[in-house]
């Protein structure tokens, strides 16, 4: 049975009048990549935010490994986003004046000492076919290089899980087909994964697929492990599966 990591109940969030999340009750378990889609006022983005920590919900309770995150203080919540958790946006927020290699050790000074930390990026940088752009600054780099090292930096502390916001949303093809594929390895080699996307090729890559609309989950789709043979099969899935919610 998979372990639960986070657990929401009756979540709602409210933005003046507008009741953007209502009564969400959903479960991400370990290890898994799940997918949330929806259309555009969805909330799904509200939702990532939401089980991230990175927003607070008007009400309803989020239980991060079983503890109540409303509960916690800003110091814990904190350490929480250091050595629990991880961000990837859609816009990609690496530090101009750092190269690859300091965009992606820099935010694990605060978490261990540099020394391990600097061969954590320079490992990192090797694993994953990166180390020609080491020295190289966001400038320099393609979109899609970019968003690469933005997903190192992101696992560099070894966060137990990881949100991405549309991670190829901003990407052509190509460079979206190398995200996917490197959060893809990632969670086969057993990184729990939480996207948000509107992109059917990127859905088909999770294992579980949530669908939210006005605020609420509309249906869950249980796409199995992924595999580059079944890619059309699981496309036809998740159509099928979308027509089915009129999506």
């Amino acid at each position: 049975m998979k372990k639960t990591i986070i657990k929401t109940e009756q979540l709602c969030k409210n933005y003046d009048a507008v009741n953007v999340l209502n009564n969400i009750n959903i479960e991400i378990f370990e290890g898994d990549f799940t997918v949330i889609m929806g259309s555009s006022g969805s909330g799904k983005s509200t939702l990532l935010y939401s089980l991230s920590s990175m927003d607070s919900p008007t009400s309803g309770k989020i239980e991060l490994e079983g503890r109540d995150i409303a509960k916690l203080g800003e110091t814990e919540l904190t350490e929480i986003r250091k050595k629990t958790i991880s961000f990837v946006f859609q816009s990609i927020n690496l530090i101009p004046d750092l190269t690859a290699f300091e965009n992606i050790a820099y935010p694990s000074y605060l978490v261990v000492p540099k020394s391990d930390a600097n061969k954590r990026a320079e490992q990192l940088l090797n694993d994953f076919d990166l180390t020609d752009h080491r020295d190289k600054y966001p400038n320099e780099l393609s979109g899609g290089q970019q968003q690469r090292i933005a997903i190192i930096r992101a696992i560099a502390s070894n966060p137990r899980l990881i949100f991405a916001d549309e991670p190829t949303g901003s990407l052509n093809s190509k460079a979206g087909k190398q995200v996917l594929d490197l959060l893809t390895q990632l969670n086969e080699e057993g990184q729990s994964v939480v996207m948000v996307t509107h992109d059917i090729k990127a859905c088909v890559r999770g294992n579980r697929l949530l669908l939210l609309a006005d605020g609420q989950i509309a249906g869950e789709l249980n796409l199995g492990c992924y595999g580059p043979l079944a890619q059309e099969a699981r496309e036809k899935s998740v159509f099928d599966f979308l027509n089915k919610h009129k999506f």
